[in-house]
């Protein structure tokens, strides 16, 4: 295209500066006389023709109208204007012309290019008429005479800009499209990576905890029937759990947009949790045997859903690994409400079997990071200086932008 264009504009220079020069090419005529018998010649070298005469200048604006063209695609709105512009001042300073017809030519292109080129379509319309209303102005000098035998060149020329038109276009539906295919395929890879962090988050953590619960059952059976009922009871409310945030999420997924239901108000899909129920994430670790300390400091802050999601993850994840990695490890929960974050820590002491994930933390890990990068939190992970992992969430508390001032209602 840029090669086209380029063509294209020099074709258009050239022809308008030869036009140029030959209205200036004068060929001195001798006399025959007046009154009288023509009377030949005499003998002797033919009549000169005096050259070109053009001004420099004018030379150079002749071949400036056209020029522009180059950059009609990447910046159609400045080169229709800087074509109009030096073909107005070409037009004051030279009269009608032969080059007429090209500076004429230069302009309609120039007016095509911005129509169908500019992302600017309000301010391309409006350049395309005032263009069009100066052209009328002056058409004496700036619009050719065209004689019959300009008709079908003309329209021709009308028929090819107008199916260039309309392959643009359609060129430019046809990459909108594929643009909408894209977005639509990150999305759902988008949604696919959400859900998979989802179901790791509660398939990991609550089999963990009922795995655990099961195994101290069975060593208790024959010994103590009342602790193995009671790890059963517990494995049972693990289940439970568990059930209730899958059904959760594949709920979600499988929930019809166009049935007008509510989905809070189906029964078998439970709240997501959130901060609020950290409290019963603890006990249900802490009845598997670790010892668990938890801390809650500040006046809570409303987060997002979102955001208070993610935070709970955190201290599901950390807790996980502990059960998973870390066999008689205490743990020690702490989060803290300020006015700007919520900052969420999990450090343990190390168990007896202590496998750590490494200084960046596991895949879980690696998913809440990005989790919390959503909503402009961080997350740090790895292991204590003396002894342990810890986990080291921060997520921003949103302001509110809708309140009033104080005293304005």
């Amino acid at each position: 295209m840029w090669t086209a264009d380029a063509i294209l504009a020099l074709v258009l220079a050239v022809c308008t500066v030869s036009a140029s020069l030959d209205r200036d090419a004068v060929m001195r005529v001798p006399s025959f006389g007046v009154g009288g018998p023509a009377v030949p010649p005499p003998p002797g070298p033919p009549a000169a023709v005096v050259g070109p005469t053009a001004d420099p200048g004018e030379l150079v604006l002749a071949a400036l109208t056209a020029l522009p063209l180059i950059v009609r695609r990447r910046y159609p709105l400045a080169a229709f204007w800087a074509v109009l512009g030096v073909t107005l001042v070409f037009g004051q300073r030279s009269g009608a012309s032969g080059a007429t017809v090209y500076t004429f030519l230069s302009c309609v292109v120039a007016a095509y290019s911005a129509a169908v080129h500019s992302p600017r379509r309000i301010q391309a319309l409006v350049s395309v008429l005032v263009g069009a209303v100066l052209m009328a102005v002056f058409h004496d000098e700036y619009f050719p005479y065209f004689t019959p035998g300009f008709v079908p060149f003309l329209v021709l020329l009308g028929v090819g800009l107008g199916a260039n038109a309309i392959h643009t276009w359609q060129q430019r539906v046809r990459d909108l499209q594929k643009q909408q295919e894209t977005a639509t395929r990150l999305a759902v890879e988008r949604e696919r990576a959400r859900i998979a962090r989802e179901l790791h988050d509660v398939v990991t953590h609550n089999v963990s905890v009922m795995v655990i619960q099961a195994g101290a059952a069975r060593k208790v059976m024959d010994a103590a029937p009342d602790r193995a009922r009671e790890a059963l009871l517990a494995v049972e409310a693990g289940g439970r759990t568990a059930m209730a945030e899958l059904r959760h999420v594949m709920g979600l997924l499988t929930m019809d947009g166009d049935s007008g239901a509510d989905p809070a108000a189906d029964a078998g899909l439970a709240p997501q949790p959130g901060l609020s129920q950290v409290t019963a994430l603890v006990d249900r670790v802490r009845a598997t045997g670790v010892p668990v300390e938890l801390t809650v400091t500040g006046a809570a802050a409303p987060l997002v859903a979102g955001a208070d999601l993610a935070a709970y993850r955190v201290v599901q994840e950390a807790l996980t690994n502990v059960v998973k990695h870390a066999a008689g490890a205490t743990v020690r929960v702490t989060v803290g409400h300020t006015p700007d974050a919520v900052h969420v820590e999990v450090s343990d002491t190390g168990g007896t079997a202590a496998t750590p994930a490494g200084p960046e933390g596991g895949r879980g890990l690696l998913g809440l990071r990005e989790r919390l990068a959503v909503y402009g939190g961080t997350l740090d992970a790895g292991v204590r200086p003396t002894g342990g992992f810890r986990v080291r969430a921060v997520i921003p508390v949103e302001k509110p932008v809708d309140q009033a001032p104080e005293g304005v209602s």
